[in-house]
């Protein structure tokens, strides 16, 4: 197994471990860090397609490369405002969850009119 291989297939087990806690984890900064690991692995597969076309004699191309340090900043940027709105619906209501009072979805505030 070389290192290419190795790399593709870390880069597959952090996209799958992401998308099950993102699936699973209802705490919005639990989803938080699940997308993240999500787009990592995702960097890393991206990175590791580029490298082996580069590797199979297509040149090396640095196209790839930008765009997986774009990425990286862009999901940095989004988490940082992820977790800001988080911090704020924590400050705001007390509670770091979106869940509703009533399940039902009945709306028991209702006035006279």
């Amino acid at each position: 197994m070389n290192a290419a291989t190795l790399f593709g297939l870390s880069g597959a087990a952090l996209v799958g471990i992401g998308l099950y806690g993102l699936i699973t984890n209802p705490d919005p900064l639990r989803k938080i860090l699940a997308f993240n690991l999500l787009g990592s692995g995702v960097f890393l597969v991206f990175g590791v397609v580029s490298r082996r076309a580069a590797a199979s004699g297509l040149g090396g191309d640095p196209v790839p490369q930008a765009m997986v340090i774009t990425a990286i900043v862009v999901a940095f940027a989004a988490t940082a405002m992820a977790i800001a709105l988080v911090l704020r619906l924590l400050q705001e209501t007390g509670r770091s969850t979106l869940n509703a009072d009533n399940p039902g979805g009945a709306n028991t505030d209702r006035g006279n009119s």
